[in-house]
């Protein structure tokens, strides 16, 4: 602790209700699907479970979000095997995975929901000494330092699907990190801003989404090549018009293999017959030529609202008819 944190009353609680906790945690842990040493770290951070799943759910909500007009639509169906593949949807995955797992940490020592951390105190901010830091910020140094702990990421040697998988995660971080903001409130009379508190302050998580989705769209196709410089293997993508290698940014999302077209059910998804689209945007992508069935509807919604004294509001039931495009079998 570094006595600048913003101070959290917790009830006391006597040793039988630590210990009920504490069995409770180890609980949470063992039935998370964690390797060993995660398992044991987890034990040791009391907190650590609830934010795993917290971030488990983060991550696949934004990615079905992100790819919910794709023929890909980020289904659980599929999502082993597809795990065991280098496609450019594995590199999202892998991306979305670790940027929400930092993201989540982060939160959760600024909410006191992590003993082992709490808010960040920005030392290396300039000025720091006209700041008077009266906000718990997000503490995202602590989270990219105990995610890599955590992940455990090992000498790879040749591997070259590790690399790209190493390589993918990191892109999710550095897109978390892109979005990391500080904000300030001035305080003094008549609004002069004599002192500013200031804290550090994550985007919304939607935002690190859209970002790994546009880097999705320009994902890189790589290779491993051998630099005679070192004398070992690193990661590389053909230049276009060219025989010559480039080297692609740090920032961008890299794959090995093509995707499959996603069309048909397969051990990878389920497809998209039944998908609904929209028949001026997405349908002949989406149905991948096959045709879409025009359905109609009656919906009900609520309309003509007007308030009413004292204290509630009063609404028609109006209905419409609405049309449904779905992709044929």
């Amino acid at each position: 602790m570094t006595g600048k944190e913003a101070l959290t009353h917790f009830p006391s609680l006597g040793t039988s209700t630590n210990s009920a906790q504490g069995k409770a945690h180890m609980k949470q842990c063992d039935l998370l699907k964690l390797s060993r040493k995660q398992k044991r770290l987890c034990r040791r951070e009391p907190g650590l479970a609830e934010t795993l799943r917290d971030a488990i759910r983060l991550g696949i909500m934004e990615c079905q979000f992100q790819f919910r007009s794709e023929r890909w639509n980020c289904s659980l169906e599929g999502r082993t095997s597809l795990l065991k593949r280098g496609f450019k949807e594995t590199a999202f995955l892998y991306a979305v995975s670790s940027a929400a797992l930092t993201h989540s940490l982060a939160r959760a020592c600024s909410a006191g929901r992590m003993e082992r951390c709490t808010c960040d105190d920005s030392p290396d901010l300039e000025n720091r000494k006209a700041w008077q830091w009266g906000v718990c910020g997000d503490n995202l140094k602590y989270s990219t330092k105990f995610l890599k702990k955590f992940l455990g990421q090992k000498r790879i040697g040749k591997d070259l699907r590790a690399k790209v998988d190493i390589h993918n995660t990191n892109v999710g971080i550095k897109a978390v990190k892109n979005g990391l903001k500080t904000t300030c409130k001035c305080h003094g009379v008549s609004g002069s801003c004599a002192v500013r508190t200031c804290w550090k302050q994550l985007s919304p998580f939607h935002e690190v989404g859209r970002l790994l989705k546009l880097r999705y769209d320009d994902a890189v196709k790589v290779f491993s090549t051998t630099n005679d410089a070192v004398g070992h293997s690193e990661l590389a993508s053909p230049q276009r018009h060219s025989h010559s290698t480039k080297c692609f940014s740090p920032t961008d999302l890299v794959y090995v293999e093509d995707s499959p077209s996603f069309c048909r059910p397969s051990k990878y998804s389920l497809g998209t017959a039944g998908r609904t689209c929209s028949r001026e945007g997405n349908c002949d992508s989406m149905c991948c030529g096959r045709g879409y069935n025009t359905q109609s509807r009656l919906v009900t919604f609520s309309c003509h609202c007007q308030v009413q004294w004292c204290c509630y509001v009063e609404c028609q039931q109006c209905m419409q008819e609405e049309v449904v495009y779905s992709c044929k079998q």
